[in-house]
């Protein structure tokens, strides 16, 4: 399976998804502002990320806002708050095959391209 979750609005999930040409390579593109992310679908990213909490983005202006920074937070709540608001997802979220890719760091960025035959 070769699946990318990433936010329309986003320049940087934009100009990734042009950089690894997800659409020439068959990739199925998952829009997560307007297609939420199933409990099942989160479930699976955390098998293969190792945690919630290597999935959730700290960079989220709701993470200030809604006093997160503050709280000691578990993985039950990382869980809850990736499902409750998709702007706390670090993006994009490439899965391909067993492997998965997460944020936009450039080293992801190229390993993400490798795995793609870009």
């Amino acid at each position: 399976m070769k699946k990318i979750y990433y936010l329309s609005t986003c320049s940087t999930c934009d100009r990734i998804l042009k950089e690894v040409h997800a659409a020439e390579k068959g990739v199925v593109l998952q829009d997560i502002k307007t297609e939420k992310i199933s409990p099942k679908e989160l479930d699976e990213m955390k098998e293969k990320a190792g945690s919630y909490e290597a999935l959730f983005s700290r960079r989220a202006m709701k993470y200030k806002e809604w006093g997160l920074k503050d709280q000691d937070l578990g993985e039950k709540d990382y869980r809850r708050y990736l499902l409750e608001e998709y702007t706390f997802l670090k993006r994009p979220v490439a899965l391909i095959g067993s492997e998965i890719f997460v944020g936009s760091e450039k080293k992801t960025v190229e390993t993400l391209k490798k795995a793609l035959g870009s």
